[in-house]
């Protein structure tokens, strides 16, 4: 594709964006915050329809073919979307995830190429990978600087290391994470990803990281996922430890004890996750092409190194109940 193409998709997709948060605004497609939300204002949610439009666009005008993947990817899309505006109980978003990932499967030729029992262990990797996405967008610009890295690096890989997907299937999506960046990377957002978002662009991500580990045969590229799995994984073993409903709406990831409890910003708390997410990336690259005999022991010091500095939050709820528990002085 010419480079010249590229600011157009962006400026139709920007406009796109400026359009849906009017009608948004209309019909009361919104997000009011309560005593377990991250924020303290009323926002137009659903704005990661915006990963939708451009999944839509790049199928339609640049591979045709793909009708596995952009029936999936508007499955899952419509039924977040639908959620988003009237909550659905989670069998119905279940089984759409289920089918959603059957197609993808049926894309890759997986029925065919997997045993039944590694293909039950996709089914529920993949499920909870798109579910921790959609659980881990809580702040501004969070999901949109997470998958922007990731993307980036997969495009690397992609241009550099091993030609795995045309580089258009990526830049489309680059270029939604930066026009839904221009309007969520704010200390007060113009709009949310709303499920809509998180679990289509979640969705993308996990296509093209099942089609790099088909195409080198490798599982080190989960760890493109690191920062969000620790987080998820400890998240949800703590709320189990403490005998809580993990289905239900919570403020203890560590993202959100970083804002809530420490009182840092979203935009810094964000960068942070994708900063950190960005480095493992460069690492995890660097040892696939320079040290391969050892990359499984660098992938796992990437993740011993995120799980210690995940136990930094007991830490901090452990100070505020104290805080909490101790009388001022008179």
């Amino acid at each position: 594709m010419h480079l010249l193409f590229y600011p157009f998709i962006a400026a139709v997709l920007f406009l796109a964006m400026l359009f849906y948060i009017k009608i948004a605004d209309r019909f009361n497609i919104i997000d009011c915050p309560n005593e377990r939300s991250s924020h303290d204002y009323i926002t137009v949610r659903g704005g990661g329809v915006i990963f939708w439009l451009a999944g839509l666009g790049c199928c339609l005008f640049h591979l045709p073919g793909s009708i596995y993947f952009l029936t999936g990817f508007t499955l899952i899309s419509i039924v977040s979307f639908v959620d988003d505006v009237s909550s659905l109980p989670n069998r119905g978003r279940i089984i759409a995830h289920t089918l959603a990932i059957s197609l993808l499967f049926l894309g890759f030729g997986l029925f065919q190429t997997l045993p039944w029992w590694m293909i039950i262990i996709a089914y529920i990797l993949i499920v909870g990978t798109l579910n921790a996405y959609n659980f881990m967008d809580g702040i501004n610009g969070i999901t949109g600087l997470y998958s922007l890295v990731v993307l980036i690096a997969l495009q690397y890989v992609n241009l550099r290391v091993i030609r795995f997907m045309p580089p258009d299937f990526i830049n489309y999506a680059i270029i939604a994470c930066i026009v839904f960046l221009f309007f969520n990377y704010r200390k007060r957002a113009k709009c949310f990803a709303g499920d809509v978002g998180s679990m289509a662009i979640a969705f993308w991500i996990v296509t093209l990281l099942l089609q790099l580990i088909i195409e080198t045969e490798s599982l080190i590229w989960v760890l493109f996922l690191t920062v969000y799995g620790v987080d998820s994984i400890f998240t949800i073993l703590h709320r189990l430890y403490l005998r809580q409903n993990i289905f239900k709406a919570h403020r203890m990831h560590f993202y959100q004890v970083l804002t809530n409890e420490l009182g840092l910003s979203h935009l810094k708390v964000a960068a942070g996750y994708a900063i950190v997410q960005f480095i493992i990336c460069g690492i995890i690259i660097a040892a696939y092409i320079w040290f391969p005999n050892a990359m499984w022991f660098i992938g796992t010091g990437m993740l011993i190194i995120c799980s210690l500095i995940y136990v930094l939050k007991f830490a901090i709820l452990k100070k505020k109940i104290k805080t909490v528990l101790t009388p001022k002085s008179p």
